[in-house]
């Protein structure tokens, strides 16, 4: 096993320009190349150079944005088993992600399902549902995905800017070892 503070993002992002650091890591937060250029124009120290470090210094960026800049970063993650990822037309992240939760093997019930609950949510909270789908498999998602139906749209937008937090560092940490 790893230790956080022994894994290093390659390239460092401490060493980057700006361009470099948004040509390597503005694709973590999906379609929001501006969440990394914020970051870089904090200020990148050597801290900032493992996945978990720069994961929050992110993650603040994103949380300390405006709603409407919030909201726009939700709605550009695509629907859980929905057409984009029946139609092959997802990042290459988001592919891997739900496919590793099993998402691209559900049952012509369990996609009629997805579709009914994506349609639902988006109608109510006008974005898609959004989790961090590492370690779950479909049916904690379903779950998951009935019971946020119940928030209210505040409490929905920041839980869905706390699961994206998560996926960017998920996907920092699988960068860092390579994956």
């Amino acid at each position: 096993m790893f230790s956080e503070t022994s894994l290093m993002l390659h390239p460092r992002p401490s060493e980057l320009s700006l361009s470099a650091f948004v040509d390597h890591y503005g694709d973590i937060y999906e379609h929001s190349p501006w969440v990394a250029e914020a970051a870089w124009q904090q200020g990148l120290r050597e801290e900032y150079d493992s996945p978990g470090a720069l994961a929050v210094l992110m993650g603040k960026m994103l949380q300390e944005a405006p709603a409407e800049q919030q909201v726009a970063v939700i709605q550009a993650h695509p629907d859980l088993a929905g057409k984009a990822a029946l139609a092959g037309a997802l990042t290459q992240d988001s592919a891997r992600e739900q496919a590793g939760a099993g998402l691209d093997q559900c049952s012509k019930e369990e996609f009629s399902r997805f579709e009914a609950l994506n349609e639902a949510y988006k109608n109510k909270f006008g974005f898609p549902f959004v989790i961090a789908v590492k370690g779950l498999d479909r049916h904690a998602i379903l779950a998951a995905f009935e019971e946020r139906l119940h928030n209210d749209v505040a409490t929905e937008r920041a839980t869905a800017i706390e699961q994206i937090i998560r996926i960017a560092c998920f996907r920092l940490t699988a960068r860092a070892l390579g994956e």
